[in-house]
């Protein structure tokens, strides 16, 4: 027998728990608190055997020393730790106990939940025994632990195969459920809604911050602990020592000061930066001052988007620091409009907005950044490429941040070659691409065949998130990957009434040679003359999926001859050639808006251009490796074209 054995760890659900959320806040909570526990078990693992070495992916030490207090000055904020991992054991495989590894995972998130429930619930709720009852069963229950032990370092699919065995089931969950988490029993545990009112009305007193617990809001034991965790994470193991199973080590927690931002806040960063730089004191004060006085919260206070940030810093005084703290929603006319009739002061901050110089109104619209990498799986089976995967996926997460940070968006998650990330609509496609080069920057050289997919949803504020977040996996998996053969990006606009668009493109056919989108290159030139002035036409746009549907070849037919011997099929042949169908569509974006400036050539090039953005492309790789793409569709889809208006308007 082998002297090393091979542990395969992870812990789930990871959807249900990351993707149920009704606020960033959950989105970011859900994912910090499954990075650490999967720290937790790293360390369990190197504590248990002096010997134990954690070898995929290759372990954030500082990340792991923080969890016993000893971490370098600088404390995580994101989930970096991806929820699986690989840990090698050798010298004692007969001694090693993964059920330890298990029970300190375990240990961990009931000391975290037990701080919450003391600091925020104990003293309020001393006499009924039913909500404890709820809180223990629901913390007890929920996560699902799976592990495999074997001798063969090629194995690479033993949790694949464990989860065949799942054994693991959730208990039947009675009563009113929680509003952020399906199926859990929110704490109340009463069927009457006055009494549900009654129950949660002294704890949201407490807690003041309405973004931690809103008007009419109920939580499940899970959801609450997502909401509440941050504010006593640093306590973890000051009050009271948590001694974790095997290896004799204390857990630690640390302070978390982390601003999360709204997707509302997001949705305005630049045209709220805009407004800093450009306007002057007299202005911002009044429009601060009314903001205020409609929400008096400044609950961004903490949150650093690099635009607005940098506005600030440029702006002498304290006005600009306070406006900026103020969530996002304020900046809205629909918000305000909804609350004139009852809320003078909302008319005020209407007011205070037409005062304002920049005529155009802030976007409703944000993107969420979901990022993966391809065919690693098939490389992890070799056990020389798994030290040089570790080593790439190391350099990679560590460039992510500040990748991130310089695009504008809020880092969620970066573990492996996993990427999560929030940004306003005009920076998303700009730091996808700039990821990719990253990751492949990451790789070269190292004999393995890896790219990175990506998926970006651009939604309506309005738009439930949970909707969002689970869309953008299928997005990534199902188009960006199975269906477009990988290294690709795909991209769904959702606004109030549902899907407007869906897109998908190889990196390769989506850049141009100076590693441009189109998509994005083509928006800027709609939407703007040589002189930079603005000249989009909608009108176009919204006229060119007749043209479409006029120019695509006619929708195949096929004729079953009574005998089913034989079919007879119409010949596939569009009305018009490509090159008229080009000019056809050129002189339609000549007649539009302000483009009566042009030549025919020029807009001919552009139309051009967008034609490969609305042809269908699929990569392909052989047997070997190989890379090559199948022929542009014939059939034209005019979402392509719909994008680069979105994008050129910023869905307004």
């Amino acid at each position: 027998m082998s002297e090393h054995r091979y542990l395969h760890f992870t812990i789930g659900p990871v959807q249900g728990f990351v993707a149920q959320a009704r606020r960033t806040r959950d989105f970011w909570a859900g994912s910090f608190i499954l990075s650490w526990l999967t720290a937790v078990a790293m360390r369990s693992v190197q504590k248990q055997d002096a010997q134990g070495k954690i070898i995929f992916p290759k372990p954030d030490e500082n990340y792991l020393n923080w969890i016993e207090g000893q971490g370098k000055p600088e404390r995580p904020v994101q989930g970096s730790v991806p929820n699986r991992f690989k840990a090698l054991k050798a010298e004692v495989p007969k001694d090693f106990d993964p059920h330890i590894v298990v029970e300190s995972v375990q240990t961990a998130w009931r000391e975290l939940a037990e701080i919450v429930w003391k600091e925020d619930l104990a003293d309020i709720l001393p006499d009924n025994p039913i909500h404890r009852q709820i809180w223990d069963r629901q913390i007890s229950s929920f996560f699902e632990i799976s592990w495999a032990l074997t001798d063969d370092p090629t194995a690479s699919n033993l949790l694949d195969r464990r989860k065949n065995w799942r054994n693991h089931l959730a208990p039947a969950e009675p009563g009113i459920k929680c509003m952020i988490m399906d199926g859990w029993q929110e704490l109340s545990g009463t069927y009457s809604q006055d009494e549900i009112n009654a129950f949660w009305a002294p704890i949201r007193t407490r807690i003041k911050n309405k973004r931690d617990l809103a008007e009419n809001e109920h939580l499940c034991a899970i959801a609450f602990v997502k909401r509440r965790f941050a504010q006593y994470f640093g306590k973890l193991g000051i009050h009271k020592n948590i001694s974790m199973p095997g290896g004799g080590w204390q857990l630690k927690g640390w302070t978390l000061e982390t601003g999360v931002p709204s997707v509302s806040y997001l949705a305005v960063a630049h045209w709220l930066a805009n407004v800093i730089k450009t306007e002057d004191e007299a202005k911002l004060t009044e429009l601060q001052e009314a903001a205020h006085a409609f929400d008096p919260e400044y609950g961004e206070w903490k949150t650093d988007i690099s635009c607005i940030t940098t506005a600030v810093q440029q702006k002498i005084g304290q006005t600009s620091w306070r406006l900026k703290a103020l969530d996002g929603r304020v900046f809205f006319e629909d918000t305000l409009l909804n609350e004139k009739e009852n809320k003078p002061e909302a008319k005020r901050m209407l007011k205070a907005l037409k005062a304002l110089s920049i005529a155009k109104k802030p976007s409703p619209f944000y993107a969420i950044l979901l990022m993966d990498g391809d065919s690693l799986g098939k490389h992890m089976s070799d056990t020389d490429k798994q030290p040089k995967i570790s080593d790439a996926l190391d350099q990679f997460t560590r460039e992510v941040p500040d990748i991130v940070k310089a695009h504008n968006g809020f880092l969620v998650y970066a573990g492996g070659d996993d990427v999560l990330a929030i940004h306003p609509i005009e920076d998303a496609l700009a730091c996808a691409k700039k990821l990719r080069d990253c990751y492949l920057k990451s790789f070269k050289g190292k004999g393995i065949g890896s790219t990175l997919s990506g998926a970006i949803e651009y939604a309506h504020i309005k738009m439930p998130l949970t909707k969002i977040l689970r869309d953008a996996h299928g997005l990534l998996d199902n188009i960006a990957k199975d269906q477009s053969g990988r290294d690709s990006i795909a991209v769904r606009v959702w606004k109030p009434g549902g899907k407007a668009l869906e897109w998908v493109m190889p990196w390769k056919k989506a850049l141009n040679e100076d590693g441009v989108l189109f998509i994005e290159q083509l928006a800027h030139e709609f939407s703007q003359d040589d002189k930079g002035e603005t000249t989009f036409s909608s009108g176009f746009f919204y006229k060119i999926q007749e043209r479409f549907d006029l120019l695509n070849p006619p929708t195949k037919i096929v004729v079953k001859k009574p005998t089913h011997k034989f079919k007879v099929k119409t010949k596939k042949t569009a009305i018009l050639t490509p090159e008229q169908a080009i000019t056809l569509l050129a002189v339609d974006y000549m007649a539009s808006g302000d483009n009566q400036k042009i030549t025919l050539e020029q807009a001919k090039e552009k139309i051009t251009l967008l034609l490969t953005q609305c042809r269908s492309v699929t990569r392909i790789l052989n047997d070997n490796n190989k890379e090559r793409f199948s022929e542009p569709s014939e059939h034209l889809k005019a979402d392509g074209a719909f994008l680069v208006r979105f994008l050129a308007t910023k869905g307004m």
